[in-house]
């Protein structure tokens, strides 16, 4: 058991590790990872209050994950419960109560609420004991729940948690909600920009940003794995990215109507002046004040050029839209970047946009199956695409799926 001392260090720790992150979806799962480093436990759950109901935003597993393949994670499905006093998560969330339970196989039949076993049936995974609390603002407000499941003893025998882990842990909770509150901030003005764009491009939709964001973050995070960069690099990484990815269309918002809305097929003119939305959207962050807004400016100004070289805008300037010095091509308009002359994060981006594109229906297209999706990413790696980025994509399909499912275009799709 940690001294007191050691215990106020790891609280401080943590306060100052997560006041460093903007991003909300990585701030939830630094929260539920340092949660579950503080009470040593095996595995956990963060929900987000939305509404009358609690969203499974991120799930860890110790146990299940020594059963993946090195550098995976395990990606859950959606899981939504509704805030009232029939489950544990939705109890806390209800009542505002902590509970410290030692035995979800041995709850009190006459208490209101109770435990839903369909995982542990479905996954052969054993729950024992749980520690499950309210995160709740200074200012009073619920916006979440946090789940920590089979604390562990030195030697990994499951036992139940004790009275030092809920007072820590609830201090530990105030300082979480009120980052997710600031974070829950950031990402609502990324989301208003996008709105903007959206009400001058139906196309453009929340979800749409929202998943080309978590695939970019998820294949990011592929690639360094796989070349071996230091965690701590691929966190800060991630947090930028995630956010500059959400923007990779942002521009649209200077385009005509007459163009952006047009039914039909553009004329060369018309896609000409289309193509402009990636200059536009790097305008928008001219003074480089952090790494977000470079990240920013990079990801809309290189998404839709081509490894082969085919794409736009190219190399230009962004004050004269003239071609840069030396890379006019014989027409006189601008060379296009060709391989790693295109920025990592526009090169990622790139695939996330293209990838969730072809896989959802849009105004004017039905989703493609995804054994043609897949099929046609492959083909045009080494052209289109960044070939070891796509390889490293095709890897991790299946979580890319998942974590396409947490944002569905249907407002609806929650019950």
């Amino acid at each position: 058991m940690k001294n007191q001392n050691e215990t106020l260090q790891q609280l401080l720790d943590f306060g100052l590790d997560i006041s460093q992150i903007k991003d909300i979806d990585f701030l939830l799962e630094k929260i539920l990872s340092e949660a579950r480093r503080f009470t040593n436990c095996d595995a956990g759950t963060i929900y987000i209050k939305d509404g009358n109901w609690l969203a499974a935003r991120y799930s860890q597993n110790d146990t299940i994950n020594t059963q993946l393949a090195p550098h995976r994670k395990s990606v859950y499905s959606n899981i939504i419960i509704k805030v009232d006093n029939t489950s544990i998560a939705g109890y806390v969330a209800a009542t505002g109560n902590q509970l410290n339970i030692p035995d979800v196989y041995q709850l009190d039949p006459n208490l209101p609420y109770s435990f839903n076993n369909s995982f542990d049936d479905l996954t052969g995974y054993r729950t024992i004991s749980q520690l499950v609390l309210p995160l709740t603002s200074m200012r009073g407000e619920t916006v979440g729940v946090l789940q920590l499941i089979n604390a562990k003893e030195s030697n990994n025998t499951i036992t139940a948690f004790d009275l030092h882990d809920e007072s820590g842990i609830s201090y530990f909770a105030v300082t979480a909600a009120n980052a997710i509150e600031r974070a829950k901030m950031t990402r609502e003005i990324i989301l208003r920009m996008n709105r903007m764009a959206e009400l001058r491009d139906p196309k453009e939709t929340g979800p749409h940003v929202n998943r080309v964001a978590a695939y970019s973050v998820a294949l990011y995070e592929g690639w360094a794995a796989k070349r071996g960069l230091d965690q701590d690099e691929i966190d800060r990484t991630r947090d930028i990215l995630r956010m500059a990815a959400m923007l990779h269309d942002v521009g649209k918002v200077a385009i005509s109507d007459n163009i952006l809305k047009k039914p039909g097929k553009f004329t060369p003119e018309e896609y000409d002046v289309m193509k402009l939305h990636t200059v536009y959207g790097a305008r928008l962050f001219p003074d480089l004040y952090s790494e977000f807004d470079e990240s920013a400016a990079a990801v809309a100004l290189n998404h839709h050029e081509r490894w082969d070289g085919n794409g736009y805008p190219g190399h230009i300037s962004l004050a004269t839209l003239k071609p840069l010095p030396g890379y006019e091509k014989e027409d006189g308009t601008a060379r296009g970047k060709r391989g790693e002359e295109i920025p990592l994060f526009g090169r990622i981006v790139a695939i996330a946009d293209v990838y969730d594109a072809l896989s959802n229906r849009r105004c004017y297209k039905e989703a493609w199956d995804q054994d043609e999706v897949l099929e046609t990413l492959h083909k045009d790696a080494g052209t289109f695409f960044d070939p070891e980025l796509m390889e490293v994509f095709l890897d991790n399909i299946e979580a890319i799926r998942q974590l396409g499912a947490q944002f569905p275009d249907d407002p609806d799709a929650h019950g």
